[in-house]
């Protein structure tokens, strides 16, 4: 049973700052060294300031979080929210498919239960040292400062409508070129008939899984009732027609040893059919089957359609398995090549030791040679495949799904005290 309540948020105020833009970022993991330096030159009140904290002279940088949205509320930069509120977002965005989308959702708090039927189900493997970070921020500050972004069933969005009628509270453009509008809704009806739409759904987690067993940790840390029982999300059915999931595409940095490149060669011929494409048309996008793969090194420079021969193989290798995750890309992938034919360890995986990522087919193949050593590009997982997944209890390899466009930082805070 899914509990979605609305919150009395801290958010930005409009009349303190320049405008929206200039005071909300990406999620804290795609932001590098450079890219924060940037938004912090857009503006001092940057979300980058409390969600990827840096103290100046090497202090505590949690500590300076939680000192940096104390003062920003006595400031009025920060104001509080008087009422409990819904935050309906919409996404207007162009995916790496070239084609024009638009993704509806809104923002609430929900109560933090464990994995399970009916309740919450995660999708993908979590690492401890982004939980500890989160955990240590969530601590300092005692507020949810990002959204986790998960997927329900039911149709909420149009129990909104009669609370999105007039311009939204907030518009951004963000450097994707995607535009975010959220509206403020303070109805208590609506807030009772869509919590009674999603009381018998079970939650789907499509991006921030570390930040939501941060939460079961925080509460069960603070202990009894109280608003640390619940976390702020994102929530976008999974019947929305803007609701789109792409292939993450795997790059090999590590095979300058010519024993590596002659496994690689080896499995693919053991486990695969190969037909020569041209590397304009590597993108295995749109094709059928099970395990297919565009694939290209840099030694050839030619590009292969991989189709596999046959699931014996895998199905032995991952005997414990169900079947949704034995035919899922990325298991094969990982199964055959990551281990089986390199020996890579689920912590070489995990950590990128060999392997680095990118959504973009043209930016993997420009790679070659220059930052890879050979690449497989990824076919889209459905979002039934997803949810067959995490419907048999099982969590996928990391980068299995490219849920597109990222959430914004920064539009509200959910308070957890």
């Amino acid at each position: 049973m899914a509990d979605v309540r609305p919150l009395r948020a801290l958010r930005y105020n409009l009349e303190a700052v320049p405008s929206l833009a200039d005071v909300v970022a990406p999620p804290y993991d795609v932001i590098d060294a450079e890219g924060r330096a940037a938004l912090v030159r857009r503006s001092p009140f940057n979300v980058v300031e409390l969600d990827l904290p840096e103290a100046p002279g090497g202090g505590d940088p949690y500590e300076h979080a939680a000192q940096t949205l104390e003062e920003w509320t006595l400031q009025g930069i920060l104001t509080a929210e008087r009422e409990d509120t819904l935050w309906a977002l919409e996404q207007e965005y162009t995916g790496p498919d070239g084609k024009r989308h638009t993704r509806r959702g809104f923002l609430a708090r929900v109560r933090v239960t464990g994995y399970g039927p009916g309740l919450v189900r995660p999708h993908e493997r979590t690492q401890p040292g982004p939980k500890e970070d989160r955990l240590r921020l969530t601590r300092a500050t005692r507020h949810n400062l990002s959204p986790i972004f998960s997927l329900h069933t039911g149709q909420a969005w149009r129990l909104l409508a009669p609370g999105i009628a007039g311009d939204p509270w907030g518009e951004v453009t963000d450097d994707d070129g995607t535009v975010h509008r959220v509206w403020r809704i303070d109805n208590p009806d609506i807030h009772r008939a869509v919590a009674a739409e999603l009381a018998d759904s079970e939650l789907l987690i499509a991006d921030g899984h570390h930040r939501y067993e941060t939460a079961r940790t925080y509460a069960e840390e603070i202990g009894g009732e109280g608003p640390h029982r619940y976390t702020l999300m994102a929530l976008v059915s999974l019947d929305d027609p803007g609701l789109t999931v792409f292939g993450y595409h795997r790059l090999l940095t590590d095979l300058g040893d010519a024993a590596k490149r002659d496994a690689v060669s080896a499995a693919l011929r053991e486990h695969f059919d190969l037909q020569e494409v041209p590397l304009e048309q590597l993108d295995p996008n749109g094709e059928e089957g099970v395990g297919v793969f565009g694939y290209a090194d840099a030694q050839e420079r030619k590009g292969y359609r991989l189709r596999l021969k046959g699931t014996e193989a895998v199905d032995a290798a991952l005997a414990g398995r169900s079947e949704p995750y034995r035919r899922l890309d990325a298991a094969i992938l990982e199964t055959l090549i990551l281990r089986g034919a390199l020996g890579m360890s689920e912590a070489d995986v995990e950590a990128k030791r060999g392997i680095a990522y990118t959504a973009s087919a043209q930016e993997a193949v420009a790679a070659l040679g220059e930052r890879a050593d050979a690449i497989f590009l990824m076919r889209p997982t459905p979002v039934d495949q997803v949810r067959a997944v995490a419907a048999a209890g099982e969590t996928m390899p990391p980068k299995s799904t490219y849920f597109f466009p990222k959430l914004l930082t920064g539009l509200v805070f959910n308070p957890l005290s």
